[in-house]
């Protein structure tokens, strides 16, 4: 059980701590957004670092490392896209009435230097990864990468919850491509291959023949993902996610409302 339980609860934990600190950095003055990301850039090496000594390491502590790692690079993604630094060419809103297809161009014109960031520190991660026996840092991300281009398509589309409480103010521009509506019809989907791939990750680290180093790896990829299914019900049920961060987000308790947009 230590080789699935314990890797639950670390995968837990640094979901949870992870994304609080990189909110309370966020929520500083914008004048501390240079040395925020400066400080994880030192802890982006780290994480790398980590990816390659692990990456032959097929034990349990090779597993946490490597996913320690991920969570690192992640981490630096996140915070250099939220401080603003690392966004996209398009720095303001589409304009009212927008075509369909033309406010999707903005979306995606919005946060291209983002996802072409996400996409270098995938290639990264495979490159340092690709010929080891530890792929646990390598499931990590694709679990990481594939659920989060899911919850943007999402908001975009159309979900009740878009989140639009959480952007920062020189963000605010980016919740113009979001839309509130009950459901669309790309939501269903998702939330069935994501639950089919969570059967198997489970599948995976509880399987008799699993190595202990293979089961924690699978088990830290599986709740990552059960997390990541989480994230999604929040964009669609009224459940009190921001109540998760109120430690490091002093007013994360008290979100606005979006307006009631569709695109």
């Amino acid at each position: 059980m230590t080789t699935t339980v314990l890797p639950a609860l670390f995968a837990v934990f640094l979901w949870w701590f992870g994304t609080g600190a990189i909110l309370f950095l966020d929520g500083l003055s914008p004048r501390t957004f240079r040395w925020s990301l400066l400080g994880w850039t030192g802890l982006l090496g780290l994480g790398l670092a980590a990816l390659h000594l692990s990456a032959d390491d097929g034990s349990v502590t090779g597993a946490y490392l490597a996913f320690t790692g991920v969570i690192l690079v992640w981490g630096w993604n996140e915070l250099a896209f939220l401080t603003g630094w690392v966004t996209g060419p398009r720095k303001i809103p589409s304009p009212p009435g927008t075509a369909a297809w033309t406010r999707t161009r903005h979306a995606v014109a919005a946060i291209l230097y983002h996802e072409l960031a996400l996409l270098g520190s995938g290639a990264a991660i495979a490159a340092l990864t690709w010929s080891g026996t530890n792929r646990t840092g390598l499931l990590a991300f694709a679990v990481l990468w594939t659920m989060r281009l899911s919850a943007k398509v999402n908001i975009h589309l159309g979900v009740p919850n878009t989140g639009e409480g959480f952007l920062p103010d020189h963000l605010r521009y980016l919740a113009s491509w979001f839309a509130v509506r009950p459901m669309n019809p790309v939501f269903p989907g998702a939330m069935v291959l994501a639950l089919g791939a969570q059967v198997m990750l489970a599948w995976h680290a509880l399987h008799p023949a699993a190595s202990p180093g293979e089961a924690a790896g699978f088990a830290l990829v599986a709740v990552l993902l059960a997390l990541a299914i989480l994230e999604h019900a929040f964009l669609v049920l009224p459940l009190p996610s921001a109540a998760l961060w109120a430690w490091a987000k002093r007013d994360a308790t008290v979100i606005p409302k979006p307006s009631r947009r569709s695109a």
